[in-house]
């Protein structure tokens, strides 16, 4: 069985999140959807263009460009949420052998096709959808939802990260405590409290956790990943391979090599990779009026539903000391930030609103900040790591053009 993830037409949607990553890359309750669907067979995938240099010198097996793919074919959106409960229901559509489509309003969910299949021109976001419809597949019913905007990747992070650990622990782990599991390899510090009446606690290979901390789950800490002593994580924490965390985490999604590693408050969050938020760096995620929380996505205001929403900030982005981060603010890829945040920032910005400086911060910054942070971690930055940075400068181009402020043209000096 061949299964293709493709991204579609919306996946611009959950800017910032997927501007440096393919949006079946987004961890949401401790996995993320490639890792599950290669339980189901041979996986290829498409992406943006911009995206292709790096995925391919990564998984140069998985890649497919344009041309013909013999059937059996299982089509996946890479905006489904990643969750053991879709899995089934998509091995359930392999398993009914018959051609059918999981359709959430316009967009196409998933689609099983025996027949030989033509992928369109690569990276074209709407071909592919717009091919499968006019197909007139049969219906299969089915409760796949998928991401829309980034609100969404927390709200299904925490309605299914308890069960979603459930899982993983099958996979083989060391029960040490009530409720708390680990991997070989684990440095569980002096003074640990655990209160996992909530859900699980799962520490993966290698994963080192300082003395006098406290976990409340559910959570899950990927390997590598470091929690400092005197720290707090709490009601559905994941921390992605080798993140540095310290201080107060909340219901938050911390993406693979991302420091927090000082004091300060994080909650309700998406923290994507390669991110350092400095000491004393602090969010809100509730309004003073406790009310539901709206955010702003391209100048439109859209309602979560949820009364708890924090930040989302994209990857290689950066904050000074003592950043203060209002209620359900974004924060683009590749930006720095000072001071008070009181508007979304676009990427590749330095903001310092408070200081009535905001200004474009260069690409060569960029790729400078992630090859000295590459070699701290004992990683070689590729051609293709650096082409990705000055297509995501390009491509965000318009967000900077269109921010609500005139960008000074003076340099930003702090």
């Amino acid at each position: 069985m061949n299964v293709l993830l493709f991204e579609d037409e919306r996946v611009g949607q959950l800017a910032p999140v997927t501007i440096g990553r393919p949006a079946y890359a987004i961890a949401c309750g401790s996995f993320r959807l490639i890792e599950l669907v290669r339980e189901l067979g041979a996986v290829r995938r498409t992406v943006r263009p911009h995206l292709r240099g790096v995925e391919q010198a990564d998984s140069p097996d998985e890649m497919f460009g344009d041309g013909l793919l013999d059937g059996p074919t299982l089509l996946v959106n890479a905006r489904l949420v990643p969750s053991p409960a879709a899995v089934a229901q998509l091995r359930a559509m392999i398993a009914a052998d018959r051609e059918g489509i999981v359709a959430n309003g316009e967009s196409v969910v998933a689609a099983l096709m025996k027949r030989r299949l033509e992928i369109p021109t690569f990276g074209d976001g709407a071909a592919l959808p717009a091919m499968v419809r006019k197909l007139l597949l049969p219906s299969v019913a089915a409760d796949l939802p998928l991401f829309d905007y980034p609100h969404d990747i927390l709200r299904h992070h925490l309605q299914n990260v308890r069960d979603n650990l459930q899982h993983r622990i099958r996979t083989g782990y060391r029960e040490v405590a009530d409720g708390l599991f680990v991997a070989e390899g684990v440095t569980l510090g002096e003074h640990l409290v655990t209160d996992t009446r909530g859900g699980p606690i799962v520490i993966d290979k290698g994963a080192s956790l300082g003395p006098f901390c406290y976990l409340k789950g559910p959570i899950y800490m990927a390997p590598g990943s470091r929690l400092n002593e005197h720290s707090a994580l709490k009601d559905g924490v994941t921390l992605g391979e080798r993140a540095k965390v310290g201080g107060e985490v909340e219901a938050s999604i911390i993406e693979p090599f991302s420091n927090k590693q000082h004091h300060g408050f994080l909650g309700h969050s998406y923290i994507g990779s390669w991110v350092n938020l400095g000491a004393g760096t602090s969010n809100s995620d509730l309004k003073n009026t406790y009310g539901q929380v709206n955010m702003d996505y391209a100048g439109r205001k859209t309602p979560t539903g949820m009364q708890f929403v924090g930040c989302f900030i994209g990857d290689n982005s950066k904050t000074a000391v003592n950043t203060s981060i209002f209620t359900g603010k974004t924060i683009g890829a590749c930006s720095m930030v000072y001071g008070f945040v009181t508007t979304n920032v676009p990427s590749f910005t330095n903001y310092a609103r408070s200081f009535s400086q905001v200004t474009e911060s260069p690409v060569e910054v960029a790729i400078s900040a992630q090859a000295r942070m590459f070699t701290r971690r004992g990683i070689t930055q590729r051609p293709c790591d650096e082409q990705l940075l000055r297509d995501m400068f390009a491509q965000t181009r318009t967000e900077r053009a269109n921010y609500g402020e005139p960008l000074p043209p003076e340099p930003l000096l702090l």
